[in-house]
């Protein structure tokens, strides 16, 4: 049996594999794990989390478990998940761990590794865990046990990374942003960076208790940060994830600016183009036709930023990501990092002499509708020739001005019709026909 998702391990804290007991045997077997590979030595460990409350009880389980296996462990505390994969490279750790569960409620929560390198961690080591947590724990010689040490300066460290990552004669004193921290990992080290650099900055959900990670805050609830750029008239606004390896911004009107904005910017405001952009099958077709506009190639990948890195690495590209915010900028970090995406951004912003409107000002998103047809149990719209049929003409009608993606959910047993174009009517009207179709024929079924 494989406990990772496409992302680590994920689900309701208090249920397998979200348990103390778990934890303290993926610890354990992490460890063996890492000291198989490196024989000889006691391998290191870095081990942070975001500002959730089972983040404490997690994070005591995997350390009891690593240090039982012989590894040892530096402490980050809470962190964002990219601190956790730039600080396992800085420390030259064979492994980092985050415990989070990015933008979900508190009561969830996960365990995500990272490789030696800051990236994702290789199948063959992934799988090797997986068979190593059959075995018991059996301690073999107490002189052979781990320590545990916590790194002081985890803070200082991340905040001057991300500071490099912005040019270093430029500067942000002429700028009031308005940082939302979603009360998660980014509390303390998010506003610092855009201090230190010069901005004046308001926050807004900064005081985590535990429970009000994300909660109507943060890059999935941006209508409040929309609200607080306006009312306290700053330049621009920041949102954060409670891992703070998404980001959204929003410009000085108020107006949003997800992640196909993001890549938008970053592919055709810089002072040196991109030699291309990955996007995935959510990725809103104006970005398509802007950039190719802008004769910077598209392509798009499977939903996830696995999947985004994949394709990046295959074309030996830089920059990608999702319309949630999630975005790679790999000449910078090795994986999603919130601050660096916004300091790309704002690093747009000082070379232009522009505000945020005036970057976005040529670029409209489609109109996009959704339609989640639940059924009751899960069924192939692919293998029913008169959907099939159906949705070709669909594409067929939108050829050149938009697009349909037909969707089967991982999860539950539920088709997404998403339906996207230039013409909001005739984008409303198709998606619901579409949806009532697979609805007759789930039931005809």
């Amino acid at each position: 049996m494989s406990y990772f998702g496409t992302d680590g391990i994920r689900g309701k804290f208090g249920e397998l594999p979200v348990t103390p007991e778990f934890s303290l045997k993926l610890g354990f077997a992490a460890g063996k794990v890492l000291k198989q590979l490196n024989p000889g030595s006691k391998p290191i460990v870095v081990l942070g989390k975001d500002t959730r409350l089972s983040g404490y009880i997690l994070e005591a389980a995997l350390q009891a478990g690593l240090n039982a296996a012989g590894v040892y462990v530096h402490l980050l505390g809470p962190l964002p998940t990219p601190a956790i994969a730039h600080l396992t490279r800085a420390l030259h750790a064979n492994l980092g761990i985050v415990i989070s569960a990015s933008h979900n409620p508190y009561f969830d929560n996960g365990i995500k590794f990272f490789s030696g390198e800051g990236k994702k961690l290789p199948d063959e080591v992934q799988d090797a865990i997986n068979q190593a947590l059959e075995q018991d724990i059996v301690i073999e010689d107490t002189a052979s046990l781990g320590k545990s040490v916590r790194v002081k300066d985890a803070n200082g460290r991340y905040i001057e990374f991300c500071k490099s990552s912005f040019p270093y004669h430029f500067n942000l004193r002429h700028l009031k942003i308005v940082v939302d921290c979603a009360n998660g990992a980014a509390y303390s080290v998010g506003p610092a960076v855009f201090r230190e650099l010069g901005a004046r900055v308001v926050t807004l959900n900064t005081e985590p208790d535990g429970l009000n990670i994300n909660k109507n805050c943060g890059s999935t609830h941006p209508e409040h940060l929309q609200k607080a750029v306006v009312e306290h008239q700053a330049d621009l606004g920041i949102a954060f994830d409670g891992d703070a390896d998404r980001v959204v911004m929003v410009d000085r009107h108020g107006q949003l600016v997800d992640g196909d904005h993001i890549l938008y910017i970053l592919a055709t405001g810089a002072a040196t183009r991109p030699a291309g952009i990955v996007g995935t099958v959510m990725s809103n077709m104006a970005l398509e036709l802007a950039l190719a506009q802008a004769q910077v190639p598209f392509y798009r990948a499977k939903v996830g930023d696995r999947y985004v890195l994949q394709a990046l690495e295959e074309n030996a590209w830089i920059i990608g990501g999702e319309p949630s915010g999630h975005i790679l900028t790999l000449d910078k970090s090795t994986t999603g990092d919130a601050i660096i995406s916004a300091l790309q951004v704002l690093t747009v912003m000082v070379e232009q002499q522009k505000g945020l409107d005036e970057l976005v000002a040529d670029f409209k998103l489609f109109p996009q509708v959704l339609v989640n047809v639940r059924l009751e149990q899960m069924l192939d719209p692919f293998e029913i020739p008169a959907l099939v049929n159906m949705f070709d003409q669909a594409e067929q009608q939108l050829a050149g001005h938009g697009r349909i993606l037909i969707r089967k959910s991982g999860t539950e047993p539920v088709i997404r019709v998403m339906v996207e174009g230039d013409n909001l009517q005739e984008v409303t009207e198709l998606a619901n026909r579409l949806a009532d179709a697979v609805r007759q024929h789930a039931v005809a079924a």
